[in-house]
């Protein structure tokens, strides 16, 4: 079977990244590109992956058809109070502050 070889697609960027506490970051680690459920440890995952540069802000909104003010509030929640703050309920609750 000719030209049936696979490749690694190839990706811009790092392939991982160490974060603050020590922890590696994979691209791996983050949510499938079709994600509709949003948990918080989701968005912490893509929020960190953005901020410490495993994927460009860009392709994160691309890759979950995000907009920029979506995201923005959730990378606001975190670099303000944490993962925590991507519950939907704490959410809400620091939107009223």
């Amino acid at each position: 079977m000719k030209g049936s070889a696979m490749y690694l697609k190839r990706v811009d960027g790092p392939r991982q990244v160490t974060l603050p506490d020590g922890s590696i970051l994979t691209r791996a680690d983050l949510p499938p590109p079709d994600t509709r459920r949003w948990v918080a440890s989701r968005k912490a995952v893509v929020v960190k992956a953005v901020i410490y540069g495993l994927i460009a802000e860009g392709e994160a909104l691309e890759r979950y058809d995000l907009s920029e003010e979506e995201f923005a509030l959730w990378r606001q929640a975190v670099e303000r109070h944490g993962d925590k703050a991507l519950r939907v309920t704490t959410l809400q609750k620091y939107r009223q502050l």
